[in-house]
């Protein structure tokens, strides 16, 4: 097979898959809305359940619910009939997985939701299958062929499972009106964890800045801005914030900057920030402005400094 035959391949599988994806997207399955809702009034959990590559895009499907407002789990459909089916009570709503609708595997599932009451979604292919005639809920893939080209490896309908567990994730997410602040609180970790950060949580403290008066002269603000490192003093009149002298201050006032005072060459409408900004919000001000430090300030108050280095070094950038 040469490199061009490959290539050729690979587009096909992607055209394939994206089709299909569009065609979904046109044709939602009847009961899309109303499993959803349901899904709302539960007290409990969201439980997927699957085996195979269905179980694999189940697992996915979980993780995303859980990461954006709906708390879900997995549950191995071979494991359930070993005892994990006490994981699932009546206050849960299950989610069971099958491009086939006559998974073995899934049968003691199917009848632990019957015996309970527990409403049940099944995501299928095949509308007329075990599976979707034991559903409260039927979300019917539409019936397109695999990617593959023999026609039998899980390709387009693993790839329509996982498209309609994002879409049920999203539209959950934005009915609850899940924010970036409730994201941030299931993702404390990594670079997400870490841009999910306010301010106030990475800023230099009061202790640290350093603080001048209008009428200091320029030497002793270089020896400040030099002992503290944060690339700027704070200028502050009668106990109020009177101004901000940055590197760039120094270099556009160049001329005659020894025999100035801080009052002189401070700007008087410094960039602020609050300290509840989030810190993705607080780096895309200092690219956008080009600058290496943010003061933060509530009603006029300096209370810190964010510098670019402490957004690598909590991993933001």
């Amino acid at each position: 097979m040469t490199d061009d035959q490959m290539i050729a391949a690979a587009r096909h599988v992607l055209t394939l898959e994206g089709e299909a994806v569009t065609h979904l997207a046109t044709h939602l399955p009847a009961d899309f809305v109303p499993a959803l809702e349901h899904i709302l009034r539960i007290k409990g959990r969201v439980i997927i359940c699957g085996i195979g590559k269905s179980g694999h895009i189940g697992r996915k499907i979980a993780a995303t619910l859980a990461s954006t407002g709906t708390p879900s789990f997995f549950v191995h459909a071979a494991e359930a009939s070993h005892g994990d089916l006490g994981m699932v009570t009546e206050a849960d709503m299950c989610v069971l997985i099958s491009n086939s609708g006559e998974t073995a595997e899934l049968r003691d599932m199917i009848y632990h939701t019957q015996r309970f009451s527990i409403p049940m979604i099944a995501i299928s292919s095949n509308a007329n299958s075990t599976l979707m005639q034991a559903a409260t809920y039927k979300l019917a893939l539409p019936k397109l062929p695999e990617a593959c080209p023999i026609g039998m490896a899980p390709t387009t309908s693993t790839t329509l499972t996982l498209a309609l567990g994002d879409a049920m994730a999203v539209a959950l997410m934005e009915k609850r009106g899940f924010k970036s602040t409730d994201f941030g609180v299931f993702h404390p970790g990594g670079k997400l964890g870490a841009q999910m950060r306010r301010v106030s949580e990475m800023m230099h403290g009061s202790a640290s800045l350093p603080f001048v008066e209008t009428g200091t002269p320029m030497s002793e603000v270089l020896l400040e801005m030099t002992s503290k490192g944060l690339g700027l003093a704070i200028v502050m009149q009668d106990g109020a914030l009177f101004g901000v002298i940055s590197d760039g201050d120094l270099r556009r006032n160049m001329d005659g900057l020894m025999q100035a005072s801080a009052g002189q060459v401070a700007n008087k409408t410094p960039i602020t920030v609050g300290p509840d900004m989030l810190a993705a919000e607080a780096l895309a001000i200092l690219n956008q402005k080009k600058i290496t430090a943010l003061l933060v300030a509530d009603q006029g108050k300096p209370l810190g400094v964010l510098h670019v280095h402490d957004f690598l070094r909590s991993g933001v950038m």
